[in-house]
């Protein structure tokens, strides 16, 4: 099951390989992928063009064009409604207050000072791993409070590498 909220008006959605199904109404369309992010979709004998303008994966956001209207759709997965009816819609976006490396490698560019304010998905550091370069970015805004760590230096896997205020 899944819950779509689309120009802030709600929709519960059920869908398998075999229908899908909107607020307990079978949807029988047609829907073909033109190319990437355009599809074309015959709904009641009526023909519309679909594109994806934007699509944020993380936060579940989209922007769609549809006949050259365009609609916010944000969906949210049973996770996220289970997380809804046990009254923790907050967890996900929950004050981070630092950042720890996700593995053990060598810091390659620290890309902030303290001081700085970030957003999400701000580039904070590239961090060196298995001879591949991850740039690990901000999953939420704030301030840079202090950074742990120099450049080429050696950090261990849940080492603390920057502080957030």
């Amino acid at each position: 099951m899944l819950k779509a909220i689309v120009n802030q008006q709600t929709f519960n959605i059920h869908a398998d390989n075999s229908a899908t199904i909107i607020d307990g109404q079978t949807l029988d369309w047609d829907i073909v992928e033109i190319r990437k992010n355009h599809f074309h979709i015959l709904y009641k004998n009526r023909s519309y063009n679909a594109e994806v303008l934007e699509a944020d994966y993380q936060a579940k956001t989209f922007l769609l064009s549809l006949n050259k209207k365009q609609f916010v759709v944000n969906v949210k997965d049973r996770f996220d409604i289970l997380l809804e009816q046990l009254g923790m819609t907050d967890a996900a976006n929950a004050k981070v207050n630092d950042l720890k490396a996700p593995m053990p490698g060598l810091i390659v560019l620290i890309q902030v000072q303290v001081g700085d304010s970030i957003k999400k998905g701000d580039s904070l550091l590239i961090l060196e791993a298995m001879k591949m370069e991850n740039v690990l970015k901000a999953t939420g805004d704030g301030k840079v409070k202090s950074i742990k760590v120099n450049n080429k230096q050696n950090v261990e896997k849940n080492q603390v590498l920057i502080e957030f205020e």
